[in-house]
């Protein structure tokens, strides 16, 4: 038995410099600004649902936690029993987080390298549809939010950790000179890819702390133009790319990476791979991307 998580519903961000953030998503990704109970925080939608991105004012630059829906009040309530039993430790939202993240209820509880987790169900949505500044749609639906790939420092407890107790399913991997990462020199490292819909992957991990408790996170629009038109966006602001329009190997997408005010990166693409996990075979890549994708740094 394992956790039964549909998707990557949300993400929270702590931030010293609010309205560096208002106008990097506004102005460079092109969410459309929401509303919500703190009239402190930024609350970001791309879809129905009432926020899928909410900024908090804070001490530090860094992922506060990521949202991952379930079905219903049963799913959560299997979702305790099943962390209890794997000594994982949990606390229960209250009154207050259910209101800020408008969801009926959550669990919140840490993996094993301080990357916080909430399991919530019951989220709001809005009777009036997401129109975007630029009008980008974007892909979510039974597909979530997008992806987030974390920082962790021990690759095998990761894997163990994200697909034995909480149930992702490994999709594709790719492995690094462990000397990258201030490994002995000659060893391995492993990327991993987790799924747990139909997009190739929802979480990924990589073997490498940082302090903004994220690497990147990715969202996708359906179109290309989007995808160049938010690159325009991009030199326009002057703000700082991360790495060059490319595709992927392992999920194909198409995209470019920019660097956030959070001190993680975003990766703005289009026309992911869907995958059935009853034909899926998992597989390793060999290179990052087929083209493309000049990282800097």
């Amino acid at each position: 038995m394992t956790i039964d998580i549909k998707s990557m519903g949300y993400l929270r961000v702590t931030a010293t410099d609010l309205p560096a953030w208002s106008r990097f998503a506004e102005k460079v990704l092109g969410l459309m600004k929401g509303r919500g109970p703190s009239p402190e925080h930024l609350y970001y939608r791309i879809d129905e649902v009432s926020a899928r991105l909410v900024i908090v004012p804070g001490a530090a630059d860094e992922v506060e936690c990521t949202g991952w829906e379930l079905a219903d009040h049963e799913a959560l309530q299997a979702a305790r029993e099943h962390l209890t039993k794997a000594g994982v430790d949990f606390s229960e939202g209250t009154a207050d987080e259910l209101a800020e993240r408008r969801v009926q209820e959550l669990i919140r509880f840490s993996d094993p390298f301080e990357n916080v987790f909430e399991l919530f169900h019951g989220i709001s949505y809005e009777r009036f549809p997401a129109v975007t500044p630029y009008g980008s749609t974007f892909v979510t639906g039974d597909q979530g939010m997008g992806h987030v790939v974390l920082p962790v420092t021990d690759d095998v407890e990761a894997l163990r950790f994200y697909r034995d107790t909480l149930g992702f399913r490994l999709r594709d991997s790719m492995s690094m000179p462990g000397e990258f990462v201030g490994k002995e020199p000659g060893s391995k490292v492993w990327l991993r890819f987790l799924g747990v819909n139909p997009r190739h992957h929802s979480l990924a991990f990589l073997p490498m702390p940082r302090p903004s408790k994220c690497v990147h996170v990715m969202l996708e629009v359906t179109e290309l133009d989007d995808v160049g038109r938010a690159l325009e966006r991009v030199q326009k602001n002057g703000v700082p790319l991360a790495a060059t329009l490319g595709r992927h190997m392992n999920d194909e997408m198409v995209s470019f990476y920019v660097k956030s005010p959070g001190g993680f990166d975003i990766e703005f693409g289009t026309d992911g791979l869907t995958v059935d996990d009853g034909r899926w075979v998992a597989r390793e890549s060999t290179a990052v991307s087929y083209w493309g994708h000049e990282f800097s740094g």
